[in-house]
């Protein structure tokens, strides 16, 4: 089997998104697409799959054994999904129905994609499930599963029919290391007997992992496309040392942390949470400072957001209580979510819903422009929608809206999850400048450890529960100041 794109592009009318670039896989091959959020990676995903959005074309030939899938007509294409042509979609929770139990879900692929008889698919079910791990999952349904287990569900449910060429588009979003390593162990196995896979990502280390050959993108062209081993050893143009270099794990070593001052605007005491008939954490206890930043990290599941949500009053702990300092009002104490899509009305223009804000605290709308400079936003931004402005440039705004509101405490849930390394790597250290500047106490969820050690002052580690209802326990590490 082999796919081979020549000239592959995508336009918009007369604008081209994507310049034409070509590319080979065969049996047993990989590619990655490394780039930057907008750099068009998903773009030609869809492109080959036959999935770009009203109004977007593509130009140029994809050859799937010599077949020209740009000349065949929708429903020709669609025959191919599953059969011939899986796509793994960023977030697994959208490749999997809400209300459907796991087992269901890769059986009736089985049943109606594959065309399996009742008692073949549902063997095959059960053999394909125990081989990922997920033998004990067949009767939950995807809400009642980790981000791992949905992204494996989702992987099963996907290559049930046989699919040959695999499409993964940021397979291991939001993921931490452990369950990042598993999701590339998984797009592995597609490689297994001959199959294909294309992996769009801006994870340099998933990159690394996955070996093969890499294209790096940027802005809808391709600088540079080489073996991985080489390519992301040394890369030969500019964007391409910038991005390697906005790797957590190349940050330079900061200053030694500042001292925090003043009395804590929250303590925790003895806090201990259940949910799900597991207890998640047990006699924790923590106070925070103003201007001091402290990192928050743990394995996925441990009860990160949880234990965040119970510090802002969003949440009541089973044990235990949160003291937070008295005479501030509750919008004093603020979130800011993982997906920055979440915390946005999706029909609004930003300028609309800023004005909500502005209105509702009755604040002083003078305060904005200097804040927009400061974040490095256009003001032509107001007049956009959610969807129509960048992750980073969302992301920015969000934290333009907290600012506003003065808060005391910031609790930031996996902030940069979903953005490029460049981007990541401009609004962390702006999130903490700000944050010491302004005597606000950020709380930091990260998966990512190098991105903690470099940002933060100290780190609070939540356990990983050995088995079915055990404790996670707290442990607490202060930042050192790095040599060189």
């Amino acid at each position: 089997m082999t796919l081979h794109a020549i000239d592959l592009g995508v336009w918009a009318g007369d604008d081209c998104l994507v310049a034409p670039c070509s590319f080979r896989l065969s049996a047993g091959e990989n590619l990655t697409l490394l780039g930057e959020t907008g750099a068009g990676k998903s773009l030609l995903a869809q492109a080959i799959m036959g999935t770009l959005p009203a109004g977007l074309e593509a130009r140029g030939e994809v050859r799937l054994d010599g077949r020209q899938l740009l000349d065949l007509r929708r429903g020709e294409r669609r025959r191919l999904w599953g059969r011939e042509l899986v796509l793994l979609p960023q977030e697994p929770w959208h490749a999997l129905d809400p209300l459907m139990r796991a087992g269901e879900q890769v059986r009736e692929t089985y049943r109606f994609v594959a065309g399996d008889d009742a008692g073949r698919a549902r063997e095959r079910t059960r053999r394909a499930l125990a081989r990922l791990g997920l033998g004990q999952a067949a009767r939950r349904l995807p809400s009642e599963l980790s981000g791992g287990m949905a992204q494996r569900l989702a992987f099963a449910a996907a290559t049930a029919a046989g699919g040959r060429l695999v499409i993964a588009d940021e397979p291991t979003k939001g993921l931490d290391s452990d369950r990042r390593d598993e999701v590339v162990a998984l797009l592995q196995e597609a490689q297994r007997d001959g199959g294909m896979l294309l992996t769009i990502t801006h994870d340099i280390q998933v990159a690394r992992r996955l070996g093969g050959r890499v294209m790096i993108l940027r802005d809808g062209r391709c600088l540079e496309e080489g073996e991985a081993a080489e390519l992301l050893r040394r890369p030969r143009s500019d964007f391409g040392r910038r991005l390697l270099a906005a790797d957590p794990a190349e940050w330079t070593a900061r200053a030694t942390p500042p001292r925090a001052a003043g009395e804590p605007v929250l303590r925790a005491h003895g806090l201990g949470k259940t949910l799900g008939g597991r207890r998640l954490f047990e006699a924790l206890s923590l106070s925070l400072s103003p201007g001091e930043v402290v990192g928050l990290a743990g394995p996925s599941g441990c009860g990160k957001s949880t234990l965040g949500n119970l510090l802002l009053g969003l949440g009541t702990p089973d044990r235990g209580r949160v003291e937070r300092a008295t005479g501030l009002a509750p919008h004093r104490f603020q979130k800011l979510y993982q997906d920055p899509p979440a915390a946005f009305a999706p029909h609004w223009t930003l300028g609309t819903l800023l004005d909500d804000l502005l209105r509702r605290h009755r604040l002083d709308r003078d305060r904005v422009p200097p804040l927009l400079e400061r974040l490095r936003l256009s003001s032509a931004l107001l007049a956009r929608r959610p969807g129509e402005v960048s992750g980073g440039e969302l992301q920015r705004f969000s934290l333009l809206r907290v600012l506003l509101l003065d808060p005391v405490l910031l609790f930031a849930d996996e902030p940069t999850s979903r953005l490029d390394p460049l981007t990541q790597r401009e609004i962390l250290p702006l999130m903490t400048e700000l944050a010491r500047e302004r005597g606000c106490a950020l709380l930091l969820v990260s998966h990512d450890r190098d991105l903690v050690r470099h940002s933060c002052d100290r780190t609070l580690e939540l356990g990983t529960p050995l088995n079915q209802g055990s404790a996670l326990t707290a442990r607490e590490e202060r930042a050192m100041p790095e040599s060189g």
